[in-house]
């Protein structure tokens, strides 16, 4: 519950720092994951860390969550797209983990 509302946190946090041009398909999707990319590697520099390396979170990874450091807004789309959550584990190392959420689906025209 607690990882759940320290996503949600970031979540809420990171969405008014990153926005989202509407449509484009996987070119959207491949360009948040690589402004993502950079945005970690600067971040870990300016830390003095190494840059995460990017895994696919499954439920049987055990997260070790001492931080969170970013989380990608959801993209607009009516289907499930991919999303980044960048932590610092109790070791100090930066993870990132990528998963699948569902887009921002608006079907009345806004």
């Amino acid at each position: 519950m607690k990882l759940f509302k320290l996503s949600i946190a970031a979540l809420v946090l990171s969405m008014s720092s990153l926005a989202m041009a509407e449509g484009g398909g996987d070119r959207t999707f491949e360009r948040a994951m690589k402004e993502n990319e950079r945005a970690m590697a600067a971040y870990a520099a300016k830390q003095g860390k190494e840059a995460p390396v990017v895994e696919d979170y499954t439920y049987e990874k055990k997260l070790d969550i001492k931080k969170v450091v970013n989380v990608t807004p959801p993209i607009k789309s009516c289907n499930v797209v991919p999303s980044r959550m960048t932590y610092e584990d109790s070791a100090g190392k930066l993870n990132t983990i990528e998963y699948n959420v569902l887009g921002v689906c608006r079907t009345n025209g806004s």
